[in-house]
């Protein structure tokens, strides 16, 4: 499927500044995922994330790096960094305090020509889908991209904030209408059952299970 080089994913990446960054795990992690996703972190999110984790990791969309911090990495499993904002990608390295960490500057929804040849054990996509532009059919070109670099067995996870459809609190409808009117977010139309025909478009074995407002999906 070719790419819509028409979708602008800048405002989504450009909110990350580095005062955003150091708010981001209270606001996010803390009161958001609880009170307006109803999907806890700490009870849901970073046991999944942990969970799927393998030997070579690539981590896509890294946030602040609070999942990689958490995630209980050994020092012989190899962690990879792909974001498009430098300033989540050297936060989220310097939270990791590790030397030997590779990261690259890309566009998700363009070909990722930046990981060359490599190939990862577990591909992580946390809060990275409803942050990007367009709908659930232009926004399968990440699972398109990312596929070739998924090794053989490995597995391909992550979360997302559902769009309208999901019946949000008013706390979340009103963040909901803020961020996608800001282009933070771009998810009003997202749904589990596109979701989950968007993953099946490309692998074989897909679950998608639903946490107050949140999707958490893997694929291999």
């Amino acid at each position: 499927m070719p790419t819509d080089t028409t979708l602008d994913t800048q405002a989504g990446a450009a909110v990350y500044s580095p005062w955003v960054l150091r708010l981001y795990d209270a606001w996010v992690l803390g009161i958001s995922n609880r009170w307006a996703w109803q999907c806890a972190t700490t009870d849901v999110l970073l046991p999944f994330y942990r969970k799927h984790v393998g030997a070579r990791h690539l981590d896509v969309g890294v946030g602040t790096g609070f999942y990689l911090e958490h995630a209980g990495f050994g020092p012989a499993q190899h962690l990879s960094l792909l974001d498009l904002n430098q300033n989540s990608l050297r936060a989220a390295a310097a939270r990791l305090g590790r030397a030997d960490v590779s990261w690259f500057v890309q566009d998700v929804m363009q070909p990722a020509s930046a990981l060359g040849d490599r190939t990862y054990d577990s591909i992580a996509l946390f809060y990275l889908l409803h942050c990007l532009p367009g709908d659930m059919a232009a926004k399968v070109c990440v699972f398109e991209h990312l596929k070739p670099h998924l090794a053989e067995g490995g597995t391909l996870y992550g979360a997302t904030i559902l769009g309208d459809a999901a019946g949000h609190n008013a706390f979340g409808r009103k963040l909901m209408s803020v961020y996608n009117k800001k282009g933070i977010f771009g998810n009003r139309g997202d749904t589990l059952e596109g979701l989950e025909q968007a993953l099946r478009d490309h692998f074989a074995d897909v679950e998608v299970k639903l946490h107050g407002k949140v999707a958490c999906f893997t694929a291999r």
